[in-house]
């Protein structure tokens, strides 16, 4: 998806967020207003996590976090969910080698239940072919649901046999999907929408958010850099003064 080697990584900077995640909303919303399928929508949407990527990538940011695929998007209607999961495989086919020649570490964070096969072959494939990689990490939520997440959580707590003088908030996050990975600084949403949506809801109790009208397809650089400039003027407490 670095479908371009950015001129120069300058390292991240103290006002950067190190680990960014979005909520890459409106891509129906875009191609309805186009007069297109909403399928076209979704694949200008994947387009763009290209272009994020990169700017992620030249502005020092470490990890970028994408809300793909919703466990509660199976309820969509079945033709829509049968486009998404077929433009999925064909990203994840197509991209891998891209990724991997650019130095980009995918992750998938999220369950397997209900994916088929073929396309189960294909995120693995792109796991593990990228798994050494440094440059920036690239987390897919693809099938992912924050409150399944937890559950499944807790029934691997329970499986495990830990006590409940064990159970911590430490122990709880070593069980969720994310447990290698960092909490997020900062969540964007697109399409003005101002709701979580399911996302990340354990790791991005202290995020800062960011909410903008822009739809997804048409978010761009200038987006991203309004995005940080925001974050960067914040002061993050974490519940303290």
């Amino acid at each position: 998806m670095v479908a371009e080697s950015p001129s120069r990584v300058e390292p991240a900077q103290p006002n950067v967020p190190k680990h960014i995640a979005i909520i890459m909303d409106g891509n129906g919303r875009w191609a309805q207003r186009k007069h297109l399928p909403r399928t076209a929508g979704h694949h200008a949407g994947e387009r763009n996590i290209h272009r994020i990527l990169r700017a992620c990538v030249d502005r020092g940011v470490e990890m970028l976090t994408v809300y793909a695929f919703s466990t509660e998007n199976w309820g969509r209607p079945q033709p829509e969910v049968n486009a998404l999961m077929a433009l999925f495989e064909d990203a994840s086919e197509r991209e891998t080698r891209n990724l991997h020649k650019n130095g980009v570490k995918v992750c998938h964070v999220g369950t397997m239940y209900g994916v088929s096969p073929q396309l189960q072959r294909s995120i693995q494939k792109a796991v593990e072919t990228t798994r050494h990689n440094t440059r920036i990490t690239l987390n897919v939520a693809f099938n992912y649901g924050g409150r399944a997440e937890i559950v499944d959580a807790i029934k691997r707590i329970v499986a495990d046999g830990v006590t409940p003088d064990e159970i911590d908030e430490s122990l709880i996050s070593r069980y969720l999907y994310t447990a290698t990975l960092p909490d997020p600084d900062l969540v964007i949403r697109t399409a003005g929408e101002m709701r979580l949506s399911n996302f990340l809801i354990w790791q991005a109790a202290y995020s800062e958010y960011y909410s903008t009208p822009t739809l997804w397809p048409d978010f761009s650089k200038d987006d991203l850099d309004a995005a940080i400039e925001s974050y960067a003027a914040r002061h993050r407490k974490f519940g303290k003064l």
